[in-house]
């Protein structure tokens, strides 16, 4: 299986928010984020993407979208920048946020994770930030809907050259499959110096 690898910045996004709002709502419907999708909030979600200097890195087989990341500057992402600032080691406008890499199973194995973060990286580069981040859900390791067979990526991000922030997380609010609210679910802030 080979597949296409194409990068769109800023306004260029625009015409990639429908296809990838509805695999953004499949993949994290997936562990460990149990994601109860709402189209209406994708599109508006993702629609802040082409007004940013930011960047997503789609991943197609032939036409159709079956992976995609993406990253910005982190000053960029209110919804996540407030609760870091104090934490960084820099300050906000020297970091850049790799908000989501999304990728069907069938495609996972083929390199196009570490391709996601590479392209994210150049792109974090050129707009001379000196740090990347990223957040990563924590669930409880008793969660009841845990596949027996899950794996934390945490290997595989330090791998790349991530590492925790000691002591630093975050939250953001999403619905879990059946449940009737949004709840704040926490995440560990992940970082590298470029």
């Amino acid at each position: 299986m080979t597949l296409t690898i194409r990068a769109f910045r800023g306004p260029e996004i625009a015409a990639m928010v429908e296809p990838f709002a509805r695999l953004r709502i499949a993949v994290f419907r997936d562990w460990p984020y149990l994601y109860d999708g709402d189209l209406e909030y994708e599109r508006r979600y993702l629609a802040d993407y082409a007004a940013s200097d930011s960047l997503l890195v789609a991943a197609f087989d032939g036409d159709r979208l079956v992976g995609g990341s993406t990253g910005l500057p982190l000053s960029d992402h209110a919804e996540v920048a407030v609760s870091l600032a104090a934490a960084l080691p820099t300050d906000m406008k020297n970091v850049y946020y790799c908000a989501e890499s999304v990728l069907l199973s069938d495609f996972r194995g083929q390199g196009v994770y570490r391709r996601f973060f590479d392209l994210r990286e150049t792109h974090a580069r050129s707009l001379n930030c000196t740090y990347v981040t990223f957040c990563a859900v924590i669930r409880p390791d008793d969660h009841p809907r845990r596949p027996t067979d899950a794996q934390p990526l945490d290997p595989v991000w330090r791998r790349y050259g991530y590492a925790p922030l000691p002591g630093v997380t975050t939250t953001i609010a999403w619905r879990d499959i059946g449940e009737a609210a949004q709840t704040d679910k926490p995440l560990q802030v992940w970082i590298k110096p470029l």
